[in-house]
């Protein structure tokens, strides 16, 4: 049987060329003014994931 992609998984991750597994900060929509600045900061950049979590990730995305 073929394996289904968990597509509400698929757009919230992305994989870079080397196979990184990349996501974004939560919380992002609006109440950012109230931030530290360090807060909004981190909010700027992706995360990568940790193996732990990329395992668990691989098998709700096949064929990656």
């Amino acid at each position: 049987m073929k394996l289904k992609t968990h597509k509400a998984l698929s757009k919230r991750i992305t994989i870079t060329k080397t196979g990184k597994m990349m996501k974004r900060y939560g919380g992002q929509d609006h109440f950012n003014s109230r931030d530290t600045g360090n807060a909004g900061r981190k909010k700027r950049t992706d995360n990568q994931l940790s193996s732990t979590h990329a395992k668990a990730v691989k098998t709700l995305i096949p064929n990656t």
